[in-house]
């Protein structure tokens, strides 16, 4: 009996010391275990390079210099020489106007001129007769007792009252000649030319049409407009994330639809420097030479406009971005764990986009961003390979 108890006893401690040896083995595999179970991401460097890449915006081409003709007095048209499509030189006559009550107006200018003129003549022979009585009776009171005292004092007095009189003659004269003046300047309105060289693009009056000036009754369209089609103004609305690093002077390419595939190209004139609060955009002219006159004022233009930036920036794969509803983040990978770090974008060249937040050269970001990859989540990372 005694035998088979310590039978048992030997077999139950071999039993327990396979248990132990078994238990302490597996402690090294386990870890090894849960380091394969790690997902494995594929990572990417962040880079930093200098951001010059051409944007497509549009444009649109307007006239150098352009005016809207009005008369400035009113009045009838009894000639015009142009019509839609006439090239004009600059002070040539394109209009004639005619306005009677004109005529009677100066015809009465001239009227009171000439009185005023009578009036002055009159008023210098008597301060020359007053005055030489005066004179005389001033040498005469030389002699006591020829001449009394009042009436040299009389005699002064006269001549002293011409004088004014011969003032006042003079100043009404002056009066009616800048009145008679003015009258002319407004009889050269009548004559209505042209303020530079350039193309009749409107025509709205016909001979016998009353006219008038801008904003006066019943007067809603001008005579005639000018504009000058040799040299062009290409306006172009850039959007603000675009505007800077583009210097004046700068060339830029554009192309119309009337010449499909072909290119045109003007320099940079002038930047706004301001941005519209509405569109977010700044105003951008290019100055456009067009002597031969293929390109027309209204047309529209595609433009190639170069975004540059002042200095380098970071860029990562545009699928390294993610996003949720609440933030814009890429997945950093550092030390075998995933982070996010939230990112601003910006441009987009081929595959790659500009980030700008907490991230510097060199960090690697997951291929593939994703919310999946959460916070602290260890992770086995793999070099994507280039290309």
């Amino acid at each position: 009996m005694s035998q088979l108890r310590l039978s048992i006893l030997l077999i139950f401690s071999a039993l327990c010391g396979s248990c132990g040896r078994s238990g302490e083995s597996s402690t090294p595999a386990s870890k090894a275990q849960a380091a394969s179970s790690a997902p494995s991401v594929e990572v990417v460097k962040v880079v930093s390079q200098r951001l010059s890449m051409p944007v497509r915006l549009p444009g649109e081409l307007q006239p150098y210099e352009a005016v809207a003709i009005y008369p400035k007095v009113t009045g009838f048209v009894e000639w015009i020489g142009v019509d839609r499509g006439s090239r004009v030189r600059n002070r040539e006559l394109i209009v004639r106007l005619v306005a009677p009550e004109l005529v009677a107006q100066r015809s009465e200018a001239q009227a009171k001129l000439q009185a005023a003129e009578a009036q002055r003549v009159e008023a210098e022979a008597k301060l020359s007769a007053d005055e030489s009585s005066y004179q005389r009776l001033r040498a005469a009171a030389s002699t006591p007792g020829v001449v009394s005292g009042n009436d040299l004092q009389i005699a002064q007095k006269a001549a002293e009252a011409d004088r004014a009189r011969v003032r006042a003659a003079e100043d009404s004269a002056n009066a009616g000649k800048q009145a008679l003046q003015s009258i002319a300047e407004i009889e050269g309105y009548l004559q209505v030319k042209a303020p530079f060289d350039g193309v009749i693009t409107e025509r709205n009056v016909h001979p016998g049409a009353l006219v008038g000036p801008s904003g006066g009754p019943g007067v809603v369209v001008p005579m005639v407009r000018i504009e000058t089609p040799s040299r062009l103004r290409l306006v172009i609305p850039v959007p603000e994330a675009y505007v800077a690093g583009i210097p004046e002077g700068t060339k830029v390419e554009f192309t119309v639809p009337a010449y499909p595939g072909q290119t045109f190209s003007a320099p940079v004139a002038r930047i706004a420097q301001s941005v519209d609060v509405k569109t977010r955009t700044m105003p951008v002219e290019l100055d456009v030479s067009n002597p031969s006159r293929r390109l027309a004022p209204g047309m529209f233009s595609e433009v190639l406009w170069p975004v540059r930036r002042p200095g380098s920036t970071l860029f990562v794969p545009t699928s390294a971005v993610a996003r949720t509803t609440e933030k814009i983040f890429v997945v950093r990978v550092r030390d075998g764990k995933a982070e996010w770090v939230e990112v601003k974008t910006g441009a987009t060249t081929s595959n790659l986009i500009e980030v700008f937040g907490g991230l510097k050269q060199g960090d690697e970001v997951a291929l593939r961003g994703t919310d999946e990859l959460r916070p602290g989540t260890q992770v086995s990372p793999r070099e994507h390979p280039p290309g």
